[in-house]
């Protein structure tokens, strides 16, 4: 592959080898992030409060993909998505956001094996091996069976994204589609006999403190519906940038929109309230009993799919991250390379890594999973906030993609809502029992390596300040 210099470091180009739906394609797996919250959250605050909240995030979600499709076409070169985006907004007001930014979002998807590999250990253990009790000997410690399970999930989500990604890709739809199969068929169970409101509840009280409930919650939720933006991060590899870009981004949004409504209200009054709040990990393999009469075993596996394909995605989207914000010189040159398949190997890697430690030092996602939330919503804040930085900063620049004035405001409001989420949700995990200071105080520490590394890779920028071409 070629790779030319542009500056102080070699650069190199993604393979254009996707169409939009590809793109619509690796967001087809976010329902399976709403199964796994959905419970949890209808048991805390009720199905009627659940139901609105999920459907209100999803549509704040849309709104920001419609934002994110005008800044994609301005920066359709970059990999790695909305958070390289802030860096172009940020790097002439306050250079240190970028970085800041590109880290932030980098590790929430980094991560996200560890997090989905434990989810698919507990779901599998209820499942299939509920007395089960295997342990592994290494010696310098033991493994039990989730984490065997978690760390086989870390290699499967490495081995997909070391490959092209055109081959990835087939995998990914395959398995997106199957898992759109259970969501149609819960989204549509309000229309079965059995299906009533008789047991929704709402218990948000109308006051102050409830106000502070409904924002913690909706931070939450923000993880897996503000992750309908990952279509961004290969804009650089779709064959017709604006066309692909602005369809990619806005038909996965739409579909998120639909999936997030329909199928709580479809599933919590199929099956009431209190049997999502008491099975948060097993009520679809209940809702297959009570629709279909069966195939509880097959609703599982399907899950599983969609989990398996979340962690791909999260692997493949921080891999072009990390990528890319080495070629802007966010963070050191290692990163800045790509293997024979067009694949940032080494970023994958490290990836790898990370999570390997994470499952075995750490064993628990709860602290990984707000460590990523924070810098996830602060990313997208950043993003957001960095549309209205351009139109003021750049307003000649070229947009094929080009959203009309009042998106201005609708992205300054975008950026408050972030804000006052990202103050609440860290401020009241205990309110969700999401955390608490600890995990807080990880999210402050994880983030403040990015400023490291900044610093680190100027370092390597005055060492070395000009690159050869390379073939």
């Amino acid at each position: 592959m070629h790779q030319a210099n542009t500056g102080s470091e070699p650069s190199a180009v993604l393979e254009k080898s996707i169409r939009w739906w590809d793109g619509v394609a690796i967001t087809l797996s976010l329902p399976a992030a709403l199964f796994v919250g959905l419970g949890y959250s209808i048991g805390a605050i009720g199905a009627w409060a659940a139901v609105a909240l999920w459907a209100a995030i999803a549509a704040i979600a849309v709104l920001h993909n419609w934002v994110y499709s005008e800044m994609g076409a301005m920066f359709s070169e970059k990999s790695g998505g909305i958070a390289l985006y802030a860096n172009e907004a940020w790097s002439r007001r306050i250079p240190c956001l970028g970085p800041l930014a590109t880290y932030a979002y980098w590790f929430a998807w980094a991560t996200a094996p560890a997090i989905w590999g434990l989810a698919v250990a507990q779901i599998l253990t209820e499942q299939f091996f509920a007395n089960a009790s295997y342990t592994l000997d290494l010696g310098v410690m033991q493994l039990d069976l989730p984490q065997l399970i978690a760390l086989g999930v870390a290699l499967f989500s490495w081995a997909l994204s070391m490959v092209n990604l055109r081959f990835t890709m087939v995998i990914i739809t395959a398995a997106g589609v199957l898992l759109m199969i259970p969501v149609l068929i819960f989204s549509g169970s309000f229309m079965a006999n059995g299906w009533t409101t008789a047991s929704f509840t709402w218990r948000i009280s109308a006051d102050a403190e409830g106000l502070r409930t409904v924002l913690a919650w909706l931070f939450v939720m923000a993880w897996s519906a503000y992750a309908v933006e990952a279509a961004a991060s290969f804009i650089p590899e779709f064959r017709d940038t604006v066309r692909d870009t602005r369809k990619a981004l806005r038909i996965s949004a739409l579909i998120l929109l639909l999936v997030f409504t329909l199928t709580p209200l479809g599933l919590a009054g199929l099956l009431g309230e209190q049997a999502l709040a008491d099975h948060p990990y097993g009520f679809l393999q209940i809702g297959a009993q009570a629709l279909l009469g069966g195939g509880a075993a097959l609703i599982t596996l399907v899950l599983i799919a969609g989990i398996l394909v979340l962690s791909v995605m999260g692997t493949a989207d921080a891999g072009r991250a990390l990528y890319q914000s080495s070629l802007d010189g966010l963070t050191i040159r290692q990163f800045g390379t790509l293997n024979r398949s067009g694949v940032p190997a080494r970023a994958v890697t490290v990836q790898l890594l990370i999570n390997i430690a994470l499952v075995l030092f750490v064993g628990n996602a709860l602290a990984v999973i707000v460590a990523g939330n924070v810098g996830y919503v602060l990313a997208h804040l950043l993003a957001v906030a960095g549309f209205v930085v351009l139109r003021k900063d750049r307003p000649e620049a070229a947009r094929p993609i080009r959203l009309g004035r009042g998106w201005v405001a609708i992205a300054a409001g975008l950026t408050l809502f972030d804000g006052l989420i990202l103050v609440v949700g860290t401020t009241s995990a205990s309110i969700t029992g999401y955390g608490g200071l600890k995990e807080v105080g990880i999210a402050v520490a994880v983030l403040a390596i990015s400023q490291v590394l900044f610093r680190l890779r100027r370092l390597q920028d005055r060492a070395q300040p000009a690159s050869a071409t390379f073939h």
